[in-house]
This record gives C-alpha cells, structure tokens and sequence, in this order.
C-alpha cells in the first residue's frame, strides 16, 4: 500500500521558498483559528489542527525539510547524512530528479523502479527480490545501493510506547485588588484526561490486521521516480495493530471541561505567566502529563496607575496648598486592616510646587511577586486647581496678590522666540 504523499507547504498556505518565519507565522496564524480550545467537539478543526502541526514540524526543522524538500515526504527513518549525499549525486551518479538512472539500451538513461526491492532488507547484507529466494551480490551495483540507503532506512520501528501530554495556555482575568494583593481565582479549563477504560493505553486487548498496510507490514512511499519499501509505521511491520479503544477511540485521552482554583502571588504582573505542573493534556501509556501555562491579565482602577511594582496617583491641590506649602491627605493601596478599598497616608507639599510636579511616597507601591519582601513606591502627580472666583472681595484679594508678584510666568518662552 502507498502512503499517501503530503503537501505541508499547501497545508500551511506558503510558498515552498518560504522562509523559516513565514512558516512560523503561518503556523500560529492557522494555530489560533483551528485549535481545539476554540473549536470544542469539532472533528474537522481538530484533523485541521493535527494536520498543520505535522506540517510545522517538518519543515519548522532545516534537517527534517531538506529531507521533505529532497523526497517528497518525510520520515523519521530517514538518515540526513545519507539524504544529502544523495541529493549532491554522490552515489552511483546521482539521483536527477529525484530518482536513480542507469544506462539502459543504446546508451540511454532509463529510471529504475525500485517498488520490487525490499530496502529494508540492505542491512542484512544484500538486496532481496520480493518474491525471488535468490540474493543479490554484496558488491558492484547491490553494493553500492547498501551504502546509500543501508543508513536511510532503519528495520527497526518505532513503537508509540509512553508519551508525554502537551501543554496548554490560557488567560486569565483577574481584577486590580486580587493582582496587587494576592488571592484564590477560578476558572474552567478543557484538557485531556486518560482515558479509564483502557488506561491511557489506547487498546482493550486483541489485535487486528493493519489499516494501513493491509496486513503486509510495509507501505511504499514516492519520492520524485523512486519507490522506497518501508516499514509500516503504523504495525511496526507486524501487520497487525491492537484493538483501538472505544472510549477513546484509541487516543489514549478524552477530552473533558473541568474547573480550576489557583492563587496568585501578591503582586502578579499584568502578562504574567504562571506554570501549573502537571496540570496539561494527560499523557497515553504512562507517559507524563503536560504543564498548564496561565497569562495574567490584570484589571484596571479609576484612580491607581500601576506601572510594574509603582503605584501612580494624579491629586489635586489648591493655589494655596501649591504656593504656600501643606500637609494633605492622599490614597494609597494600604488597607490598614480593611479587605477591600484604599487606604490613605499624609504627603508634604513643598512651597512653590507646580502642577505637574512627581512627588515620591518610598515603599507604598505594590509587593514584589518575585523579590521577597520588597515594595514598589507611590508617584504621587500633582494637579493644581484653580477657584471659581465669584464674590467681588476674593477678586480683591486675587488683584491685589497679582500687584505684589508681578512676574510673567510666559517671559522665558517670549523671549526664545
């Protein structure tokens, strides 16, 4: 039987001269519109999804594409050594386009079809026939065919056996007071589970004959005008496969929603990543599960500005309070004992400050998540607010303070121009 020859560039929508980021691009580009996350339950996104990350991770690999590139397919049996030596010609003349020639009848260039040659079979020495109980010789041409492909194709394959469960990411909201100061949040993730029927085995017991060999233990694969004979991947060329599952349709894992409670540090960043062990997809056959990865997105306040572990806070102050000097009260995150709300601490306001001006309040910032012990400070912005003068006395008074301080604050631009 054929395997089926794949068309990972067409897969991913990119040119076959792409480049390495064009790939990646094109990768998560596709990866966030058929992810199974975002499509529960939807078989077509999910083969879509398992179709592009075969494709990326192909030819996201330089060894595993020029592999592709020179084939036509790829597969892990493959050697890139002897890959590339074959695509520089440097075996028994080469291989243009992508096949072997040998001169044939009046001195023509004839391809050789190599679909009755069992490849896996070099190893052992010698060419067999399919079908012919005779070997061929070990040197001159059969020689020369052990050396190229002897290091190509390995008889051994490679059982599923125990693999690890992906990871996963997702976000998670969480409001200002909870990242500044810590706390419990829940949410619900989906994530696959092993499977308690089989066990994450992905088998109940029995064996069946192969579907994808037919029973006979190998597939052919093309590449450009040469069939290579190898191994069935999927048997391991026993021509027969276990009993797939019913539960888990021989995946080993089902797909389950489940909710989840975690605290977060105080002081969690917006952005933040946090790493919950053990808690990703389930791996089949023993193997480990997966890490669940989760990206903080902290809320806003209306009064508070955080900017890393600093806390900023605009408050207004009066003429007289800029001009004169003054103590004044302004909010910060303490709570003094309260559970939620602000707390507030007095400020000096030097004489003379100017709106605009950034005073600085040391350690009543927000608790560092990763330095124990440490604290951010307050930048507290000043706004000076002018009175509504209405009554004819204050008006008075505002003259008569204009005629004692004379200066004109715009003298120093004017004067640059």
């Amino acid at each position: 039987m054929a395997t089926q020859t794949k068309d990972y560039y067409s897969a991913l929508g990119v040119k076959k001269t792409a480049s390495a980021e064009d790939i990646r691009k094109a990768f998560r580009k596709l990866a966030r519109k058929y992810h199974p996350d975002v499509n529960p339950n939807d078989k077509k996104s999910e083969e879509k999804f398992k179709e592009i990350s075969e494709a990326n991770d192909v030819l996201s690999d330089d060894k595993k594409r020029k592999i592709y590139d020179q084939f036509g397919f790829y597969s892990d049996n493959i050697d890139p050594a002897a890959a590339e030596a074959a695509a520089r010609g440097g075996y028994g003349g080469g291989f243009p386009g992508g096949g072997a020639r040998s001169s044939g009848r009046g001195g023509q260039e004839v391809p050789f079809d190599f679909g009755g040659f069992d490849f896996s079979g070099f190893q052992g020495g010698g060419a067999r026939e399919r079908g012919t109980p005779k070997e061929q010789s070990g040197g001159g041409f059969g020689g020369s065919f052990r050396d190229i492909f002897g290091g190509m194709f390995s008889r051994e394959s490679k059982s599923r056996g125990a693999q690890s469960g992906t990871d996963l990411e997702y976000q998670v909201s969480v409001d200002f007071w909870t990242a500044v100061r810590g706390g419990s949040v829940k949410l619900e993730i989906q994530r696959q589970e092993t499977c308690s029927t089989c066990k994450g085995k992905s088998s109940t017991g029995g064996s069946i004959e192969c579907p994808e060999c037919h029973g006979s233990g190998q597939v052919t694969q093309m590449g450009g005008r040469m069939k290579f004979n190898i191994q069935c991947p999927k048997c391991g060329g026993s021509g027969r496969v276990q009993n797939a599952c019913a539960t888990c349709g021989g995946d080993g894992v089902v797909t389950k929603r489940e909710p989840l409670e975690f605290r977060i540090k105080a002081g969690t960043r917006d952005g933040q990543r946090i790493r919950l062990a053990g808690k990703g997809n389930a791996g089949t056959d023993g193997g480990a599960a997966g890490d669940l990865y989760l990206i903080v997105k902290a809320g806003t306040h209306p009064v508070f500005r955080r900017v890393g572990d600093d806390i900023h806070v605009t408050v207004p102050v009066t003429v007289m309070e800029a001009a004169l000097g003054a103590k004044i009260d302004v909010p910060t995150i303490d709570t003094h004992g309260a559970q939620d709300g602000a707390g507030r601490t007095q400020l000096k306001i030097p004489p003379g400050t100017q709106t605009g001006q950034k005073l600085r309040l040391r350690e009543k910032g927000v608790p560092s998540a990763a330095h124990e012990g440490a604290r951010g400070d307050e930048i507290v912005e000043v706004k000076i607010v002018v009175p509504k003068v209405q009554d004819e006395r204050s008006k008075e008074i505002l003259r008569e303070l204009a005629k004692l301080n004379p200066e004109d604050p715009r003298a120093e631009m004017l004067g640059e121009v």
